[in-house]
């Protein structure tokens, strides 16, 4: 029997949170957790969790509510007991799906949760870039008071790369600022973006006329890597980049090159490959790059309502239900 359709009692089980802002701003999560399982164990760290670090803690666990932790085929073959991963957030690039199939765990996510809540912050870089607001928040502090020269926002072009709900909600704020908007998405239809007010374009195309380049596809394996020096060779000169999806789509050597050289004028970067990014990153040696730590999903409304998502699911399975947000569907024909 799968261990998603095996019901378990819930005073019996334990459960993993490694989630780190799980609860934080909404403490009645986790009571409601703690309430409904027999044991609750914690991130002991501030930080998602590599793959050596959730073996011992999943060794005992009947569901995880995971945040961005390493959950690879080794972490899923010592979990005997577990029978969910209730992913807080919508990306399970982290997560071995095929691995979680193959032993009946049913892997869940937060779809929507917090898709305003990044796409309210590449908005928020994209003008910080134009006004150069972190170079004069710096001079300013520091008693001087230059006249910074800015880019104004009208009729500019910015390219979207990835028109999920994020990507969407990043053009319809942008519509108000009188951008152009250009898009690529291979499966977004010509009318889909025209109802949007947005041009579909191929990449290339995309990246030579695009003043801003704003980054919202997922983590797979035909993206990762996708941003690399061909890419950036091809954007506009003094374009700028942001990217609020995944560290993985980056080669961030060669964005390094781009923007010392010049021919970038500016990136702002939510996401590393590794995090937190090492103090000698060459990224962060650039003035000209914004950097802010994994951010984008934490406003208050987008935990609150990724906690009680990742909440439902998790219990959902362990009381033998099928989630309403399972990722990996190929396990309830086995």
């Amino acid at each position: 029997m799968l261990r998603l359709l095996n019901p378990l009692e819930l005073h019996q089980a334990t459960v993993l949170v490694t989630a780190t802002s799980f609860g934080k701003r909404d403490p009645e999560l986790r009571r409601e957790l703690e309430s409904a399982v027999g044991q609750v164990i914690y991130n002991p760290h501030a930080r998602p969790l590599e793959a050596s670090e959730l073996i011992p803690l999943l060794a005992e666990a009947d569901g995880i509510i995971a945040g961005l932790d390493h959950i690879n085929a080794e972490v899923i073959a010592g979990a005997l007991h577990l029978r969910v991963i209730a992913r807080y957030g919508a990306g399970v690039d982290r997560v071995d799906l095929e691995a979680a199939s193959e032993h009946g765990i049913a892997v869940t996510n937060t779809p929507g949760a917090n898709s305003t809540a990044v796409a309210e912050l590449a908005v928020l870089l994209i003008l910080a870039l134009a006004r150069s607001l972190i170079q004069a928040d710096r001079v300013a502090r520091g008693g001087s008071f230059p006249r910074l020269a800015g880019i104004g926002l009208v009729e500019r072009t910015v390219g979207i790369i990835g028109l999920g709900d994020i990507g969407m909600q990043v053009a319809q704020r942008l519509r108000a600022f009188g951008c152009r908007l250009v898009a690529y998405d291979p499966y977004r239809t010509l009318l889909e973006a025209e109802t949007a007010g947005i041009e579909l374009a191929s990449l290339p195309v995309l990246l030579e006329q695009s003043d801003f380049v704003t980054l919202h596809a997922p983590a797979l394996p035909e993206t990762r890597g996708m941003v690399n020096a061909e890419f950036l060779a091809a954007m506009k000169p003094g374009a700028f980049f942001v990217n609020t999806a995944r560290g993985e789509l980056i080669d961030e050597d060669a964005l390094a090159q781009a923007l010392a050289s010049g021919h970038l004028a500016g990136a702002a970067l939510d996401c590393f490959q590794k995090e937190p990014p090492p103090a000698d990153h060459p990224l962060l040696q650039l003035p000209q790059v914004i950097v802010t730590p994994h951010t984008g999903a934490q406003t208050d409304q987008a935990v609150r309502q990724m906690g009680q998502m990742a909440l439902q699911a998790c219990l959902d399975v362990l009381r033998g239900k099928i989630p309403e947000h399972i990722v990996n569907k190929e396990i309830l024909a086995k």
